[in-house]
């Protein structure tokens, strides 16, 4: 039984209603263009222009180590810079970058620097280490720590702002080539 296959030339069945081109009057199909609305527009072009702003503000956007401005030999300062409700008892830390050393200056007081090593001496391990009441620099770790305390210099932070001035320099360089960093904190 042979099946027989539409020819090109036979017409399909139209739907009624349906729009073509041998039902329009000119031979032409149709088209029909909605007017636009005001109020879809003016929302699409707001969303549009909060998402270029949204963009712009991220790529722009100063945070973390960058918005402290540090010196590339700094790691990390604490309290951060303009920090307010900073406690009184709060400890000044500085994170240097491994072969730094320095010292630190708080309210244009030098403080006396000691370095954790020779603290430690022929200390056994385990055995209890007196750490002196002053800056301690810790060469593994290249950082410069003070804890106000009764027994040092300065024995806690009074009321208002605090300036803080680390001079740093390469150990293999010597402090004749210092270079420095000052920050300021808030105590409450």
């Amino acid at each position: 039984m042979t099946t027989q296959e539409p020819s090109c030339t036979e017409q399909w069945p139209q739907r009624e209603g349906a729009n073509s081109a041998l039902n329009s009057e000119n031979g032409r199909v149709r088209i029909h263009i909605r007017r636009p609305q005001l109020s879809l527009l003016v929302a699409s072009f707001i969303i549009a222009i909060s998402l270029v702003a949204i963009g712009i503000g991220i790529s722009i956007a100063v945070t973390g180590v960058d918005r402290e401005g540090l010196p590339a030999a700094i790691e990390e300062v604490s309290p951060p810079r303009a920090a307010s409700q900073v406690p009184a008892q709060t400890q000044v830390f500085v994170d240097l970058q491994s072969g730094y050393t320095g010292v630190l200056i708080i309210d244009g007081l030098e403080l006396e620097t000691v370095n954790l090593d020779e603290v430690r001496g022929n200390a056994k391990p385990g055995q209890e280490v007196r750490v002196p009441p002053t800056t301690i620099f810790e060469p593994g770790n290249a950082t410069l720590t003070f804890d106000p305390s009764p027994e040092s210099t300065i024995s806690e932070f009074s009321q208002g702002e605090h300036l803080v001035k680390v001079i740093f320099w390469k150990i293999i360089e010597g402090r004749g080539r210092a270079l420095s960093y000052t920050w300021s904190f808030t105590v409450f």
